[in-house]
């Protein structure tokens, strides 16, 4: 990928789906402690972001609440993949548009499907994640929280060309 949506390019392309969000800005944080620290007291699920991989080179985005501890065996047996391990910044870059510590749903607006397409990952969505209200995402950068409803970040998913797997983690 070339040339990266930016967040206003997001925000711009959210609005042209009629989705509202709110953004509130803080210090870049890479980790979910540094970012409890730092976002202050937004109500509704707080949520991280894993880019995986298996031998066959399937790729996933994979987003669960920000306190679910994820055991990458149990994941790829649950999406039907094999054995996982973490993409590489590359491939994170190129096929999302972002670098580590900003992995989000928001960056599937860099990777959009056109109709009749195969998608280039499968975006998996914990079903918990998705009980809570607003859900919150970094808008492709790690110096902001972006807050979305769980059906409007559904539509955002599907504009973008993909149906994601809603995953029941806890069965």
């Amino acid at each position: 990928m070339d040339s990266a949506t930016d967040e206003a390019g997001l925000m711009a392309f959210l609005e042209s789906l009629g989705i509202a969000t709110s953004t509130v800005c803080h210090p870049p944080v890479f980790t979910v402690d540094e970012a409890r620290a730092n976002r202050g007291a937004l109500p509704g699920g707080h949520c991280k972001c894993l880019f995986v991989r298996d031998k066959k080179k399937r790729r996933a985005l994979v987003v669960v609440d920000e306190d679910r501890r994820v055991d990458l065996a149990v994941l790829a047996e649950k999406i039907g993949f094999g054995r996982l391990s973490f993409g590489s910044a590359d491939s994170l870059k190129s096929m999302l548009g972002v670098v580590p510590g900003s992995v989000t749903p928001f960056a599937l607006v860099n990777a959009r499907v056109a109709p009749g397409d195969a998608p280039p990952l499968l975006v998996v969505l914990d079903a918990a994640m998705l009980k809570q209200s607003p859900l919150h995402y970094h808008p492709l950068h790690n110096a902001a929280t972006t807050a979305i409803t769980p059906d409007d970040l559904m539509r955002f998913v599907r504009a973008c060309g993909y149906e994601p797997r809603i995953v029941d983690m806890d069965a």
